[in-house]
């Protein structure tokens, strides 16, 4: 089997990626509860039964709220940094595994990559997951591109890619200036125009599956979002979109 990966959803009310190879089924964050985890893996032709583990990238509620009662019901391990342990329920689950940011861990036959990002959580991290010598990059969650992140992301051959916001729209949004502020920070999401500048940076000829994630149902459009990114990736290439509710089917490497 290639390496394959889907969306439950995406999005401020709840994220969680699933990623499958021949011998593991991994989900990074869950947001959801656990009915409709259920009922969303269910859709993707799986249950919570089926996974081998769940990663965690940070501890806020829309990628975490779901993860320790799920692992309680189902006993699965749970992968996540010392600073993310931190978060209120977690540390009492009964197989959890502190990562290091500096060293790769694998989950049966897939190896996974944590990569350190910058947002405003304790240690967030995002993904790079390989197996059977395919490449795939979660990344979301994060304020700015650094030098570190275009290198751990630069050979990918698929990437799910936060377009969190547009400018224009954050500034004129309904946001409180705080949270506008928080949002379109270092430390906060990326903007259309940020995750196309990360494309410049990186080996885009490689990409056999480009999708765009974490788009803000008050701060950004669809269509926004893919006119930023096609200026790069190019305008006759299939771009997916992972969105809140129907999540993303899956796509195989």
């Amino acid at each position: 089997m290639s390496l394959q990966f889907a969306s439950l959803g995406s999005g401020s009310r709840g994220n969680a990626t699933v990623i499958r190879s021949e011998n593991a089924l991994i989900l990074i964050d869950n947001g959801f509860t656990i009915k409709e985890t259920e009922r969303r893996l269910q859709q993707l032709g799986h249950s919570p039964q089926d996974l081998s583990a769940i990663l965690v990238t940070h501890e806020h509620s829309d990628h975490i709220k779901g993860v320790a009662p799920l692992a309680r019901k189902y006993q699965l391990p749970v992968y996540l940094t010392h600073g993310t342990a931190q978060y209120n329920g977690i540390s009492q689950l009964h197989d959890l595994h502190e990562i290091n940011l500096h060293r790769p861990f694998a989950v049966a036959d897939i190896e996974v990559k944590p990569v350190a990002v910058p947002h405003d959580a304790r240690e967030p991290c995002q993904f790079v997951v390989s197996s059977q010598n395919k490449t795939l990059g979660v990344l979301t969650d994060l304020g700015s591109i650094t030098p570190f992140v275009i290198e751990q992301y630069r050979l990918c051959d698929a990437l799910m890619l936060e377009c969190n916001h547009d400018p224009k729209m954050l500034a004129t949004g309904p946001y409180p200036p705080s949270l506008k502020q928080r949002v379109g920070g270092r430390w906060g999401h990326l903007s259309n125009h940020q995750a196309a500048d990360l494309l410049q940076n990186i080996e885009i000829e490689k990409l056999e599956h480009l999708v765009l994630c974490h788009i803000s149902e008050k701060n950004n459009t669809e269509a926004l979002a893919r006119d930023s990114i096609k200026t790069i990736y190019g305008e006759n290439k299939t771009l997916h979109l992972a969105d809140q509710e129907q999540g993303l089917t899956w796509l195989a490497i």
